[in-house]
């Protein structure tokens, strides 16, 4: 079986002063991660995963790369499968997919940059919305500036039966594309939501995207969602995302069918300097 190749971008990046990662909190406990179980792993095609959260009862926020296969092409809502609060084995919500719309704009092809950054954001539409009181969907929020506390939570090849938090990152640089964050992510992190916590509820300011370096430590770039979700919202309400003859395969999720291994990230061979451009 070939693996499924999605692609987070790996882009170095000039030193930026106070990048720095902290530790990851794993919620493996249904009493550590109830307040985050809108947060689910994406099943795709039954060989990788990405993660993505609820915004809607019936609505997923991910990264538009996730729903490609290693060809370019995009997948089939029946290869694509929500586990709400996935943790050790079992999901607080199983939900199948009834179609999934990528920003217009997003190029799967496109060459490594704050563009693609920008546009890799995407919205899966549920078979059947989520209507379960320990399940509530984050709201989003514009972005916040360069210091702002932020906290991301997500699945990785490694930690792939729990979600993990880590809420000791903050935003190192705001740039009108894209957010640069000291956020530690790994393969599987693509489509993470990045939450702000200045508030009595967190709300969604971003998506993971890609992961790069400033100097040796691992940084994290975000795509906004300001104007790019009504975007997106605006063609489901015209009827993308029906393409003709969409299958509706149903996917299992066992012990002996779950992908360890989370979508991976596409090295280019020239690596851009996105920080430098203005």
């Amino acid at each position: 079986m070939r693996l499924l190749i999605l692609g987070l971008l790996s882009i170095l990046l000039p030193g930026l002063a106070g990048a720095q990662t902290g530790g990851l909190f794993s919620m493996e406990s249904r009493q550590d991660g109830r307040a985050w179980e809108a947060v689910g792993r994406l099943e795709l095609a039954g060989r990788a995963f990405c993660t993505g959260s609820l915004i809607a009862p019936d609505l997923v926020l991910t990264a538009a790369h996730c729903l490609y296969d290693e060809t370019g092409a995009l997948l089939e809502p029946g290869d694509v499968q929500f586990l709400a609060g996935w943790r050790n084995g079992r999901a607080a919500a199983y939900r199948r997919v009834r179609r999934a719309v990528v920003h217009p704009e997003y190029d799967f092809f496109a060459a490594p940059g704050a563009d693609r950054v920008y546009r890799d954001i995407a919205l899966i539409e549920l078979q059947h919305p989520v209507r379960n009181t320990t399940i509530m969907p984050f709201a989003t929020d514009d972005r916040p500036g360069a210091g702002t506390r932020v906290a991301v939570v997500s699945y990785a090849h490694d930690r792939s039966e729990a979600p993990s938090m880590q809420d000791d990152c903050e935003i190192l640089s705001e740039q009108e594309d894209l957010l640069v964050l000291s956020c530690s992510v790994d393969f599987g992190s693509s489509g993470s939501p990045v939450f702000t916590l200045d508030g009595d509820v967190p709300k969604i300011v971003s998506v993971v995207s890609s992961k790069g370096k400033s100097d040796d430590v691992a940084v994290s770039l975000g795509a906004p969602l300001a104007g790019q979700i009504e975007v997106i919202e605006a063609l489901m309400r015209g009827g993308a995302g029906f393409a003709e003859g969409t299958g509706f395969r149903p996917l299992r999720v066992g012990n002996e069918a779950r992908p360890a291994a989370g979508a991976k990230f596409v090295r280019p061979e020239a690596r851009g300097d996105l920080l430098n451009r203005r």
